[in-house]
């Protein structure tokens, strides 16, 4: 199945429901990208929590803008966090949307 991208900023509980998860798919991603799948639902979703439709490319342009300005904050913490056998938070990888 094809999938929607879109932006959209979460207002948290019931921002999506379990129904809305059972009706199509949806992955949240940074920059407020969100996938979803491509049907009657997915769509209602969209337009119910003023998303705006993208393309791919937008989705995957702000997703990896995201990650480099998390990746300049992690190089930039305390060495301290980084260190070897204390629990730390992994450098932010870049991916590609689905």
């Amino acid at each position: 199945m094809a999938n929607t991208y879109c932006t959209a900023t979460s207002w948290g509980k019931d921002f999506f429901t379990h129904e809305d998860r059972n009706d199509f798919y949806l992955s949240g991603h940074h920059g407020n990208v969100w996938v979803v799948g491509s049907n009657a639902a997915g769509i209602a979703w969209i337009d119910r929590v003023h998303g705006t439709a993208i393309l791919k490319a937008e989705a995957q342009a702000i997703v990896d803008a995201a990650i480099e300005v998390e990746q300049v904050a992690w190089d930039d913490s305390p060495e301290a966090k980084k260190a070897p056998g204390r629990p730390t938070i992994e450098r932010p990888e870049k991916y590609l949307l689905t």
